[in-house]
C-alpha cells in the first residue's frame, strides 16, 4: 500500500477519486493511517462517512471489507461461522464410501472444521486480507456485547478460533467505524479510535463536490441544486434534512432529465430525490419558489 507521507497528500489522493475532504477530515485520516488506529465518525447521515472508506479503498488500490451492523448482530455474523449443509453433506460422503470398521471417529469430527468449511465474515475476512479497509457502518445500530466484542478485536488485530487456532492481522487493516448518533457509544471504543464529527459541507465546498462527482454539470446547476439543499438544511422543520448524498442524487436525477437550469416545475416533480418523507415534501414544495426566485 503507497501511504501518504502528509495529511495534504492524502486530501489530493482522496481528491483524485472524487471524494473531497477539509483540512480536519485528512488531517485526522492521516492520523489514522498513520498512527494505525481506527477511525471514528460520526455525523448526521449523507454527510459522507461511508463515502471517505470507500474513497481510500479506492485511493490506494486496497479491498473494502464492509461489516453492516444492526441490532441483534452478533460475534458470528461479524467474524466467523461453519457452513453446517456442507458438513452434513461431508459426513453422508464419508459414512456412504468409507469402511466403518476403518473409520476413525477422531478423524472425521477433525475435518468437519477444516477450512473449506469455514465461512469468513467481514472481520475476519479484514484480518486475513490486510492491507484491506474494514468498514463498520452505522455502529451506533449494534447493543454493548457487540461493543465490548469489537473493542477486543480492534485492540489486538486478531481472532482466535478454536477448531483451527488464532489468524493475526500481518499488517492491521485500516478500519473506519460510522454512526448516526442514535445512541452513545461506549467511552472504551471512544478511547480506542480517533474520532472526527463531519459537519455538512458548506456552499461552496458542496457545489465543488458535485462539480467533481460529475463534472458533466454546469456551474449554474450545480449552483441552483446546493443552494436549495443549503436552505432545506437550514430550515429547521424538516424530519430529515438532506445529506450530501441526497445532493448528488438530485443532481444525477436532473442530468438524466437532461436539464440545465434549474426550474420550479422540475424542482417540485424530482424533490423526492431530496427528501424521504411526505410531510418534508409538503413542506418544501411550498417553499421551492421562494428558493428558486
Amino acid at each position: 500500500m503507497k501511504q501518504p507521507r502528509s495529511s495534504d497528500e492524502l486530501g489530493r489522493d482522496l481528491g483524485e477519486v472524487g471524494y473531497l475532504a477539509d483540512e480536519g477530515l485528512a488531517t485526522i485520516a492521516y492520523l489514522a493511517l498513520a498512527m494505525q488506529r481506527p477511525l471514528l465518525l460520526e455525523g448526521e447521515p449523507g454527510t459522507g462517512k461511508t463515502a471517505l472508506a470507500e474513497a481510500l479503498a479506492r485511493a490506494y488500490g486496497l479491498p473494502l471489507i464492509r461489516l453492516q451492523c444492526y441490532e441483534g448482530i452478533d460475534a458470528t455474523q461479524a467474524l466467523y461461522d461453519w457452513d453446517f449443509p456442507r458438513q452434513i453433506l461431508h459426513l453422508r460422503t464419508v459414512e456412504a464410501t468409507a469402511d466403518r470398521s476403518q473409520v476413525d471417529a477422531e478423524s472425521v469430527e477433525q475435518s468437519l472444521f477444516d477450512e473449506r468449511f469455514l465461512l469468513a465474515r467481514p472481520i475476519l475476512r479484514a484480518l486475513r486480507e490486510a492491507p484491506a479497509v474494514l468498514l463498520v457502518d452505522e455502529i451506533d445500530r449494534a447493543d454493548d456485547e457487540f461493543e465490548a466484542f469489537l473493542l477486543e478485536v480492534l485492540s489486538t488485530n486478531q481472532v482466535t478460533i478454536p477448531e483451527l487456532g488464532t489468524v493475526r492481522a500481518t499488517v492491521p487493516p485500516i478500519v473506519v467505524l460510522t454512526s448516526n448518533r442514535t445512541r452513545e457509544l461506549h467511552d472504551a471504543l471512544k478511547r480506542r479510535c480517533l474520532y472526527h464529527w463531519i459537519e455538512h459541507p458548506a456552499l461552496a465546498r458542496e457545489i465543488e463536490i458535485v462539480r467533481t462527482r460529475m463534472p458533466e454539470v454546469s456551474q449554474r446547476l450545480a449552483e441552483q441544486v446546493a443552494g436549495v439543499v443549503s436552505d432545506l438544511r437550514s430550515r429547521g422543520d424538516l424530519l430529515k434534512p438532506p445529506g450530501v448524498a441526497e445532493t448528488l442524487d438530485w443532481t444525477a436525477a436532473l442530468v438524466r432529465l437532461e436539464c440545465d437550469d434549474l426550474d420550479l416545475e422540475t424542482a417540485a416533480a424530482t424533490i423526492g430525490a431530496v427528501c424521504k418523507y411526505r410531510e418534508d415534501i409538503d413542506r418544501v414544495r411550498d417553499a421551492l419558489s421562494s428558493m428558486l426566485a
